[in-house]
C-alpha cells in the first residue's frame, strides 16, 4: 500500500468532526492517517475520544492573551516532530497567526458550517435562515490568512425546512459535515499524486513567465519561451518514463557537475533523466509529500532564463533591480 498522508487534527471542544476523520482513517484504503490530535483546550472532550481510539494526543496549556505566540510555537514543534503532512481543523476556535499559516501554506484545511463564500465567521445558520435561503450547508476549504476565505475544496447543501431554527438546521448540517470532511480530505491529500493535477500546477507556473507557450516535446507536455519558430524549451513533463518511477518536471541546470551534485545530495528530489540528462536537464520529482512549489517555480524561472532570448532576460534583470 502507498504511503498514507500524515494528518494532525486540531480541536477545541467535542471533536465530532475529528472523530469522523479518525473513523474514516480506520479503513485500510483511506489515503490518510490521523497521527496527532491536539488543540487549545487540554480538557476538551474530543481529546478523550481520540485517546480512547488510540490516537496520539498532545495536551497544551490554553494560551493566555500574552502567550499566543508561544502556544503556536509549541504546537508547531509538536506537529513537526510528529512528521505531519497536513493539518485538519475540526472546531478549533482560535484565530491562527499569519506566520503559522505561512509555514503550512496550502496544507491546512477547515470545515465551515455554511456554503462559502456566504456567511463567514460565526452564527452561520441564523444568518442563512434570516436571509430566506433555501439551503444552508457546509464547506471544506484551504485555510489562508483571511478567516474562512481560502479556496473551497468541497461543499454539501442542506435544505432549510419550514420552521427550522438555527439549532435544528445545525443538527442536519453536522451530519453532512461528518460525511463531507473525510471524503474531501481524502481527495485533497491524494491530488498531489495525480499526474493531471501536477501538470496543471506546473503549467500555471510556467505560463506565468513572459512569452511562454505550451508545446509537446517527444509526446510530453512542455513549455517554450520565445517566438513560435525559434522558441526553446525550458520545462518538460516527465511521467514515469524509462523506468523512472516518478512524475516530474525537467528543467535546465548549469551543467553536468551541478546535475551530479543535485542527484547525489538529494536523490528524493532530483534525478538524471534518460535521454535528456546529457543535455543538462535535471528531473525534479513532484509526486512526493510536501512539494515546495515556490522552489519549483524558482527552478522554472531559472530554466526560462537559461534559454530565453537576451531581450527578455535583459528586461527581467532590470526588473529585479527594483
Amino acid at each position: 500500500m502507498a504511503r498514507r498522508a500524515r494528518v494532525a487534527v486540531l480541536l477545541s471542544g467535542r471533536g465530532s468532526n475529528m472523530a469522523a476523520l479518525l473513523y474514516a482513517a480506520k479503513d485500510e484504503d483511506c489515503p490518510y492517517e490521523v497521527v496527532l490530535v491536539s488543540g487549545d483546550n487540554p480538557d476538551a472532550a474530543g481529546l478523550r475520544v481520540a485517546e480512547a481510539e488510540g490516537a496520539r494526543v498532545v495536551r497544551l496549556p490554553p494560551p493566555k492573551p500574552t502567550e499566543k505566540a508561544q502556544f503556536f510555537a509549541a504546537l508547531n514543534g509538536e506537529l513537526k516532530n510528529e512528521g505531519a503532512d497536513y493539518i485538519a481543523l475540526a472546531g478549533f476556535m482560535r484565530i491562527i497567526p499569519v506566520d503559522f499559516i505561512t509555514q503550512w501554506a496550502g496544507r491546512i484545511v477547515n470545515i465551515h458550517p455554511s456554503l462559502l463564500p456566504k456567511y463567514k465567521g460565526l452564527d452561520t445558520h441564523r444568518q442563512a435562515i434570516a436571509a430566506g435561503d433555501r439551503f444552508g450547508g457546509c464547506s471544506v476549504h484551504i485555510v489562508t490568512a483571511e478567516v474562512d476565505d481560502g479556496p473551497v475544496l468541497a461543499q454539501t447543501a442542506v435544505a432549510i425546512m419550514p420552521g427550522d431554527t438555527p439549532e435544528s438546521l445545525a443538527e442536519r448540517v453536522l451530519i453532512a459535515e461528518h460525511q463531507l470532511y473525510p471524503r474531501a480530505l481524502a481527495a485533497f491529500v491524494t491530488r498531489e499524486n495525480d499526474p493531471a493535477w501536477i501538470e496543471a500546477k506546473v503549467a500555471e507556473l510556467a505560463l506565468a513567465l513572459p512569452e511562454t507557450r505550451f508545446k509537446t516535446s517527444h509526446g510530453s507536455s512542455a513549455w517554450r519561451v520565445g517566438s513560435e519558430s525559434s522558441g526553446k524549451f525550458f520545462a518538460i513533463m516527465w511521467k514515469r518514463f524509462h523506468g523512472e518511477d516518478s512524475t516530474a518536471v525537467l528543467v535546465k541546470c548549469s551543467g553536468q557537475d551541478e546535475l551530479a551534485q543535485l542527484v547525489d545530495s538529494e536523490p528524493d528530489i532530483y534525478f538524471r533523466p534518460a535521454y535528456y540528462g546529457p543535455s543538462d536537464w535535471v528531473g525534479v520529482r513532484l509526486d512526493r509529500p510536501n512539494v515546495d512549489w515556490d522552489h519549483v517555480g524558482q527552478w522554472l524561472q531559472r530554466s526560462w532564463r537559461a534559454v530565453a532570448p537576451p531581450r527578455l532576460t535583459k528586461l527581467t534583470r532590470a526588473a529585479d533591480q527594483f
